[in-house]
């Protein structure tokens, strides 16, 4: 059975960070690409960071690009997710997700992922 599993989201100030984790069961990491989404109260679910397979190659929204920084560790089947210099536009519940996209921004569509996980809140104050 195919699970994803969140956790470390929480309640942090402005500037503060956090690490989010998502482990993996019924299936490896490392065989398919991995992204954490983020959706804020009264908005679309967004696209915050990818790493893909083989090389890893990982890809960013502009939003959070140079803040965030994710990662795979392969022998505990779980990605991460390091979450620094934290604004309070980065509240959302952030949601792991497994998937084959393609190429370009294919990394941001949620119709390229298969597996998701329910998601952590992360709440920033200012």
């Amino acid at each position: 059975q195919v699970q994803l599993q969140e956790s470390g989201g929480g309640s942090v100030q402005s500037g503060g960070s956090l690490k989010l984790s998502c482990a993996a069961s019924g299936f490896t990491v490392s065989s398919y690409a991995m992204a954490w989404f983020r959706q804020a109260p009264g908005k679309e679910r967004e696209g915050a960071a990818a790493i893909y397979t083989g090389g890893g190659s990982t890809y960013y929204a502009d939003s959070v690009k140079g803040r965030f920084t994710i990662s795979r560790d392969n022998a505990k089947n779980t990605v991460y997710l390091q979450m620094n210099s934290l604004k309070p536009e980065d509240t959302a519940m952030y949601y792991c997700a497994a998937g084959r996209p393609t190429g370009g921004d294919a990394w941001t569509w949620e119709s390229e992922y298969d597996y998701w996980g329910r998601g952590t809140q992360v709440t920033v104050s200012s």
